[in-house]
């Protein structure tokens, strides 16, 4: 039987929170001289080495270091490294270009006018409590029915053909990416949805990089956080994927097991994503992370040109697993899969249900916290400290690096580095977030994160880190 169990009681906490309210939670109001450079280092690079990127792998088999002796080769003046970008990158197409910008129109009219069901976000530091439209997985479902259909009945282009614009598709994908940054500076100064979830942090440079607006939003529904992490990044994922693995039919003949366990691994986190749709409005993407060039050129460019260097990989350096290897991958994958979805839904289980609910079998052990937002108001939460929660505070994401490390093998074991690119991106990517919410959390919950601390001591993995 399911029972509410207690908080711990904690005097002190109680009259910290009520004699001083933590109103500093929330993104940066402002940045050091380091961070500035380390931003204006990802505003100038990210762009260039995702092409770096795309390069190797449609130049050099993948190949990271070949590349890069070539670049070298050709700086011995200015015009032979003019010459050799120029041979190398791919060019502008408006093909790619109605591809592309038709791509992100036809998300838009899904996602405004598709059926949905409707979501609620997480309470923002300046005590808004959003609506979103929440019918990603029927679109991904919608999507790709008529991706295939299209091909198969009209016979109008090959369900290669995201493949076979790649290289031109990013560069679309960079001008929208681009645009969006700026838009969404200037929206955030001059027009912001909510002003009082606003953050300026001194630097323009950081303000472009991180953004102002903490959920920009054109008319009551249509959310930029939402709609270009999920429709044009996640949607697009397993389209990119499964146009590679038609590619590969094309060129070979069939389709190597390698690519077939990709296209799983990949499809079940994507599918995972949609599937829980709403338990994702409360997650750090859209509760805590502004939306500035880091999501919106990120979203567009990053995370589809990125997240699945693995099936462009495979396309070029096809691979072959014996079937016991494949099983063994596949099980690493599931496992992972397995602490990631039950980890979250733990959190959400006892947060939706005021704690009474039972998690391994005992009732869940919490501690419940207050908060205050910049409204004055006073807010209750909970901070789990049972089940996967109470082993470390993010043992979610060793499900999610377990899931990473399967990605990677899915390309053979010849430790080449763009099948684990993903894998080392996704470490450093996730051990920073656990800081930065170290930090967001002590200052929203205080002593009560203090407390927490105490009880769940380790961040990620038990006697290690």
């Amino acid at each position: 039987m399911s029972i509410k169990k207690r908080s711990p009681k904690i005097p002190l906490i109680k009259k910290t929170v009520d004699s001083k309210p933590f109103t500093t939670w929330g993104r940066a109001h402002y940045v050091s001289l380091i961070t500035e450079l380390i931003t204006i280092s990802l505003l100038f690079l990210s762009p260039v080495w995702v092409g770096f990127l795309w390069m190797s792998c449609t130049h050099y088999q993948c190949s990271v270091v070949q590349p890069v002796v070539d670049l070298y080769g050709a700086s011995s003046s200015i015009n032979t490294f003019i010459a050799f970008i120029t041979e190398k990158l791919p060019p502008v197409t408006s093909t790619a270009n109605k591809i592309y910008f038709g791509w992100v129109a036809f998300q838009v009219i899904m996602y405004l006018y598709w059926p949905s069901k409707i979501g609620t976000g997480q309470q923002t530091p300046a005590g808004h409590v959003l609506k979103y439209r929440v019918n990603g997985l029927r679109v991904w479902i919608v999507t790709h029915i008529l991706f295939i259909a299209g091909s198969l009945i009209t016979g109008a282009y090959s369900m290669s053909i995201i493949q076979q614009n790649w290289g031109s598709l990013m560069i679309s994908a960079n001008i929208l990416g681009m645009l969006l940054t700026a838009f969404a500076y200037i929206k955030g100064n001059y027009f912001p949805t909510h002003p009082d979830d606003c953050k300026h942090s001194g630097s323009k440079l950081y303000d472009i990089f991180m953004g102002v607006e903490l959920n920009p939003r054109i008319g009551e529904w249509f959310d930029f956080k939402l709609f270009f992490n999920g429709r044009p990044g996640i949607v697009a994922w397993t389209l990119i994927n499964f146009s590679f693995a038609v590619a590969q039919y094309e060129q070979l003949g069939y389709v190597t097991n390698s690519m077939i366990l990709l296209n799983i691994l990949h499809a079940t986190y994507v599918l995972d994503f949609f599937y829980f749709e709403d338990w994702y409005l409360r997650t750090i993407d859209i509760a805590h992370d502004h939306f500035g060039f880091y999501l919106g050129w990120g979203d567009c460019v990053w995370l589809p040109y990125t997240y699945t260097l693995q099936s462009h990989y495979i396309y070029r350096n096809p691979v072959s697993l014996s079937w016991p290897m494949f099983v063994v991958i596949l099980s690493i994958g599931s496992v992972g899969y397995y602490i990631f979805r039950n980890a979250n839904n733990q959190k959400d289980l006892v947060r939706k249900h005021d704690g009474n609910v039972s998690i391994w079998g005992k009732p869940a052990r919490f501690i419940r916290t207050k908060y205050v937002t910049s409204d004055g108001e006073i807010h209750n939460s909970i901070l789990l400290t049972s089940g996967f929660w109470g082993i470390s505070r993010h043992f979610n994401y060793v499900g999610d690096l377990l899931m990473c490390f399967s990605f990677g093998a899915s390309c053979g074991l010849q430790f080449d580095v763009i099948p684990y690119y993903y894998l080392v991106y996704m470490t450093i990517l996730l051990v920073h977030r656990i800081y930065r919410d170290q930090a967001r959390c002590r200052a929203k919950y205080g002593v009560y994160w203090d407390e927490y601390c105490n009880q769940v001591p380790y961040k990620l993995i038990p006697y290690i880190f």
